[in-house]
């Protein structure tokens, strides 16, 4: 079941984990690292090959935010997600600074095979607005 993230705001993002709001132990029982295809994982639109995918991280190094995303010439950034099995998606974590490179938009889709931006006019699953 492959899902797909699409990021709308500063097109700049820095990893993304479960870890601030599970304790360490339910963190890593439930870890979506591991259920992730790195592999083939894409990301559209980012401006060094490949950093896309530095973002998903095992649970031990949740909180590294060293490695990032940027966008190439625009501000969206657009993640083929594939997973190895079903999963059910419980949370997500930005992790990066509040400032106007942390994504002000993001929508999550599912089940679109090799999702490109001209799938995004489609009603996403769930959207979220960064707070202020």
């Amino acid at each position: 079941m492959p899902g797909h993230g699409h990021g709308h705001g500063n097109g700049h993002s820095h990893g993304c984990c479960e870890c601030k709001h599970e304790p360490a132990e339910r963190g890593v029982e439930y870890e979506l690292y591991r259920r992730i295809d790195i592999e083939k994982l894409q990301c559209l639109n980012e401006s060094r090959d490949g950093d896309g995918k530095l973002l998903f991280k095992p649970w031990d190094q949740c909180t590294d935010r060293d490695k990032f995303v940027e966008s190439n010439a625009d501000e969206e950034l657009l993640f083929n997600i594939p997973f190895t099995g079903s999963v059910k998606l419980k949370g997500i974590i930005i992790s990066g600074e509040d400032d106007e490179s942390h994504p002000a938009e993001m929508r999550l889709y599912k089940n679109i095979p090799q999702m490109s931006f001209d799938d995004t006019s489609r009603e996403p699953e769930q959207a979220f607005l960064k707070k202020y």
